[in-house]
This record gives C-alpha cells, sequence and structure tokens, in this order.
C-alpha cells in the first residue's frame, strides 16, 4: 500500500470513494495516517475447500474476539492497556485479533477447552 500526504477532502474518507471505484483509502485512527490500495485482478474462481475452511475459522474467532470485547473480563482489561502502550495497530479488535489469533485451532476453537 501506498503511503499518502491527504488532501482535506480525503483525510476522513475510507473504503471506495463509490462502487465502481477500485482504488481503497484507510485512515488509522490513531496516528492519522492515509493509505491507499487498488484491487487489481481479483480471482474469479471459486474457494477451493482451504479458503472456505480459514474463513470458517475466521468468522468463529471474529465472533469469539467480539464477545471478549463486548465483555468486562480481565483479559479485556490487560488487551486495552497492551494496545494502549502500541502503535502498530489502530483499532482494539484488529490488535485482539493478533493477540488472540494464536489461541485458537484450525476449526476456531478456543485451545485448551
Amino acid at each position: 500500500m501506498a503511503e499518502i500526504k491527504p488532501m482535506a477532502l480525503i483525510e476522513s474518507m475510507r473504503k471506495k470513494v463509490c462502487e465502481h471505484s477500485d482504488v481503497y483509502f484507510r485512515t488509522n485512527k490513531r496516528t492519522g495516517k492515509v493509505t491507499t490500495g487498488k484491487l487489481c485482478n481479483p480471482s474469479t474462481k471459486e474457494p477451493s475447500e482451504n479458503q472456505v475452511k480459514a474463513k470458517a475459522r475466521f468468522t468463529k474467532v471474529q465472533a469469539a474476539v467480539r464477545a471478549i470485547l463486548a465483555g468486562s473480563s480481565e483479559q479485556k482489561t490487560q488487551l486495552v492497556a497492551e494496545y494502549k502502550s502500541q502503535t502498530k495497530y489502530g483499532s482494539l479488535f484488529g490488535y485482539a485479533m493478533h493477540k488472540l489469533n494464536d489461541q485458537y485451532d484450525a476449526n476456531g476453537d478456543l485451545i485448551g477447552d
């Protein structure tokens, strides 16, 4: 992704400009950096079995992380404190997905349960 210095018009833009565009904008909420990317040659094939499994796993892990962040557990408190002390991730959810992803097996189930 290319880094750009945004004009006032696109400082708060995100996703696509319109449905026909293939250029995406993203603003890091913490740092204010705006990045842009272009989707080139998207796949037109049916997803493979491994891709379907990976998507299902991601969906399960995502739901589990959302549940953790919606509650008021000690784990959430720790994640918030760690998130505030770093600058790589622009959202608490993204940071939590990164930190907690290894705690789930290939099926998306919590390891150790």
